[in-house]
């Protein structure tokens, strides 16, 4: 595996040559995209030794910011080289032009994205379409867990696998943590999983294809505070800094303790209350985020990991949700988001 210096150098001589705003489209999609040689450094930082990660992360990440900073020097270039061959007459009225954008989910998982970039979580993709082991059996859901009825899953129309069981469409993210420890086989983990999902629910609040984005963190000594923590950041990050967060016991069958995780509310400011009435929103002063807990032993276990030496947390929220819960979103029905009704979307 080339160090980062050495992929600089080499980086530094294909930009070099470059002449076109095509060619450096093509040089930018080879280093920066989502299978690029830096996603790929990151990828396999697991083959460098424990003690020199820290130093190489840096180098990484140091060598992404000249790539970058490499990039646009070379497009303004070529766009002024470009400009300076056209005679334009400045003063004619310019030509107003619709103006596009992307779409308000892709906003979000872009910036949650980053988020936890800046914290060290490694953004990875696993499948949509899933076996049953992934989605349950090594998530501790036994076989006549309710998740697996045909009311809450989408099984297709495959034959099963040996070992595997049947073929899904994946009900959620949590499937990449079995994926996530037997890639890596040994701690520390720390990876943020955004796909999409698919369950059967079609009402104001749900929809049958969602996004979700899936935090798992292992290593030794990880307790509880590590993970409010990390869900505080989260939440003030994207939320706003004068958003708290509470754990509130509850039941997953793949974390032990297991919590959901509530936000205050945008509109009472957490308290309960709007000039001297109860809020129309949250009632209470609270909103549901989404299920965490710490990961449960019986998962290490099936991920290859000891779970008397390593100790890790988990979270699931939809992407959807909590961009609805944005201040100044304003969407009360998750549905207008996938009517592709370009009256909403043009709204972002």
């Amino acid at each position: 595996m080339k160090s980062p210096k050495e992929l600089l150098h080499q980086f530094t001589e294909k930009l070099s040559q470059i002449k076109a705003l095509e060619e450096l489209e093509t040089l930018e999609i080879g280093y920066l995209g989502r299978n690029g040689l830096i996603n790929q450094q990151l990828k396999n930082i697991k083959e460098i030794e424990a003690s020199e990660r820290k130093t190489f992360g840096q180098e990484v990440n140091a060598f992404k910011q000249q790539v970058q900073d490499g990039l646009s020097s070379k497009r303004s270039e070529i766009l002024k080289a470009k400009n300076n061959k056209k005679t334009i007459d400045t003063t004619l009225p310019a030509t107003a032009y619709p103006k596009g954008s992307l779409h308000l989910v892709t906003y979000a998982i872009e910036e949650i994205s980053n988020i936890f970039e800046k914290i060290g979580f490694i953004r990875m993709s696993y499948p949509e379409i899933e076996w049953e082991f992934f989605s349950f059996e090594a998530l501790n859901m036994p076989s006549d867990h309710p998740a697996r009825d045909d009311f809450e899953t989408f099984f297709m129309d495959h034959t099963p696998h040996e070992e595997h069981g049947k073929m899904v469409l994946t009900p959620h993210t949590s499937s990449g943590q079995h994926r996530e420890m037997r890639r890596l086989g040994k701690p520390p983990i720390r990876m943020i999983n955004i796909a999409k999902t698919y369950r059967p629910n079609w009402d104001a609040s749900h929809v049958p294809m969602f996004h979700q984005f899936e935090g798992l963190c292992v290593d030794k000594r990880i307790n509880i505070t590590h993970l409010k923590g990390t869900i505080d950041y989260f939440a003030k990050q994207f939320f706003g800094e004068d958003r708290e967060t509470r754990l509130r016991p509850f039941h997953f069958q793949f974390t032990e303790p297991s919590f959901e995780v509530d936000i205050t509310c945008d509109i009472c400011q957490g308290t309960g209350k709007v000039n001297g009435e109860k809020c129309r929103l949250c009632k209470q002063g609270w909103l549901e985020l989404g299920g965490t807990g710490m990961v449960h032993p019986n998962v290490l276990s099936a991920g290859g990991i000891d779970p008397d030496e390593y100790t890790g947390w988990a979270f699931g929220f939809g992407v959807e949700r909590v961009m609805m819960m944005r201040p100044g979103v304003g969407l009360s029905n998750m549905r207008l988001l996938y009517d592709g009704d370009i009256r909403v979307l043009e709204q972002f």
